[in-house]
């Protein structure tokens, strides 16, 4: 039953992020990094790269929950450990990488 309720969780946030990652990927215009901002065209010199580069950002985010997804089929506490580890680490990251897509594609 456990196993159940990890998959229920854990599914859905891996096929949110994958979808957010294509999602990007796919965008004619700029990618937003989070609620509440915008990316202006004309603050970009490459949008398709841009876009493909925020794209693979988040897909790469999302294999922490793939990941764990499996992790918790055999193992639970290795899982949460995983995707805490995961998520506490990744944030930072994403904001890092963010940061230097943005610096690279930037007028």
């Amino acid at each position: 039953m456990e196993v159940v309720v990890w998959l229920i969780i854990m599914i859905p946030l891996s096929i949110f992020f994958t979808w957010l990652g294509i999602f990007a990927w796919r965008r004619k215009k700029p990618m937003w990094f989070y609620s509440g901002s915008e990316v202006k065209e004309d603050e970009i010199i490459d949008i398709p790269k841009y876009n493909r580069a925020n794209g693979i950002m988040w897909l790469a985010f999302s294999g922490i929950f793939w990941i764990s997804a499996v992790l918790g089929i055999f193992r639970q506490s290795v899982a949460g450990v995983f995707v805490a580890v995961g998520v506490l680490a990744g944030i930072p990251v994403l904001v890092l990488v963010y940061s230097r897509i943005y610096k690279k594609y930037k007028k």
